[in-house]
């Protein structure tokens, strides 16, 4: 009995270790079939990314086409769209994760004046001052803009900057007449942007002025044009970083 108890238990420690031994390869073919799935989520991740990134530089190129199209119309204004997308850019920063500073953001920046491609060249090129008609067709141009950009399904979010642009702090800009943070925060940083640039730098009808005086000019029309919080957080960046965005960008 002891014997057929002896073989028992050795047949049962042989059947034990065939088990294990398996269970083993199965667990190394398992553990190598997710070290393949691995390697080809990396593969297909890599991949995903290399097109988001071309994509993305498709639609920035897209967009600055747009964007030297309008300027070509105005062309004393050079290279303004890239600076004030630049200098909005520098302030919005100041407010993340309050204002997300996305490609999107940029594309309005650069966009918003694109509505003008839809205004009269009698009315943009006018050497003197607008009539009560032309000021009025003149300022559809934000709401003309909104509704080419919102057309085009990556520039929908810029569409809110394109239309807002002009709104000023007070209420009393257009299109909407929208006042304090009725305005999106994106077109009140863009504001005091376009203003900075439009200050310091040259006019048919003016020189350009330093940016110390732009600053007190921004500054004064704090609370009126601009919404403060954009203003000191513009106050609060050096001169520097705003210079050598306009050496760099002529």
């Amino acid at each position: 009995m002891a014997v057929q108890s002896d073989i028992g238990l050795i047949d049962e420690l042989v059947r034990l270790r065939a088990e294990l031994a398996r269970r083993e390869r199965e667990a190394a073919d398992k553990e190598l079939q997710l070290q393949r799935y691995a390697a080809d989520l990396r593969e297909t991740f890599k991949q995903e990314r290399a097109r988001a990134q071309e994509l993305r530089r498709s639609y920035m190129a897209t967009v600055r086409a747009l964007s030297n199209a309008v300027e070509a119309r105005d062309a004393y204004t050079g290279k303004h769209a890239e600076r004030v997308a630049a200098y909005g850019i520098v302030i919005a920063r100041k407010f993340s994760p309050e204002l997300e500073v996305t490609p999107e953001l940029e594309f309005g920046y650069l966009l918003h004046d694109v509505g003008k491609v839809a205004i009269p060249d009698a009315i943009l090129y006018k050497p003197s001052s607008l009539d009560d008609n032309e000021r009025a067709l003149m300022s559809r141009h934000p709401v003309i803009g909104a509704e080419i950009v919102q057309g085009i399904e990556f520039l929908t979010d810029a569409a809110e900057v394109v239309r807002s642009h002009h709104e000023r702090w007070d209420g009393t800009g257009y299109p909407d007449g929208l006042a304090g943070e009725e305005i999106p925060l994106a077109a009140r940083v863009f504001s005091v942007a376009d203003v900075l640039d439009a200050l310091t730098t040259d006019r048919p009808y003016r020189p350009a002025c330093s940016l110390r005086y732009a600053r007190a000019m921004i500054t004064a029309e704090s609370g009126t044009h601009f919404d403060p919080r954009v203003v000191d957080a513009f106050n609060s960046i050096d001169d520097e970083v705003f210079e050598r965005i306009a050496a760099e960008i002529r």
